[in-house]
């Protein structure tokens, strides 16, 4: 397994006004990794906090984010500003997006319970409608405008 930092002081950043990104963490020496939205997941620790898998965001041709749902921040007890010790690895994946894999993104940004809320009809639209997009840029656009829709 090759970390992509391993045992490292990161800040927590918070940005209003950023969705589901308002809280993350900026991953240093990642702006190399090359994938589409959905592929690039990484799993490790943040403060001994588990993480099975989360998904890396592009930043153009920064280093990649990382969002912190509140879920995470309750369990390290940590905010905006504060120093967490970061491990994270690269997971790999050969598939093509998949529902399950927006569920995961919907959940991670807290907006879940807002997407269950509505009609199976309109869940199932979004759903098409992000999986449909041709490019990874597309398909990002189009999961972060659903993310503010359902985050208000």
């Amino acid at each position: 397994m090759e970390y992509l930092v391993k045992d490292k002081k990161l800040e927590l950043k918070y940005q209003p006004g950023k969705g589901a990104w308002t809280y993350h963490i900026q991953v240093p020496n990642t702006k190399h990794i090359v994938g589409k939205w959905g592929f690039m997941k990484v799993a490790g620790t943040i403060d001994n906090y588990k993480i099975e898998s989360i998904n890396l965001a592009k930043l153009g041709d920064q280093d990649k984010l990382i969002s912190i749902n509140s879920e995470i921040r309750k369990a390290i007890n940590k905010t905006g500003g504060d120093t967490v010790t970061v491990t994270l690895y690269l997971l790999t994946s050969k598939e093509q997006i998949t529902k399950k894999e927006v569920l995961d993104t919907f959940k991670d940004s807290d907006v879940l319970n807002a997407f269950e809320k509505l009609t199976e009809d309109a869940q199932r639209e979004m759903i098409e409608k992000i999986m449909s997009q041709k490019s990874e840029d597309n398909q990002v656009k189009m999961i972060l405008k659903y993310i503010d829709q359902l985050s208000k």
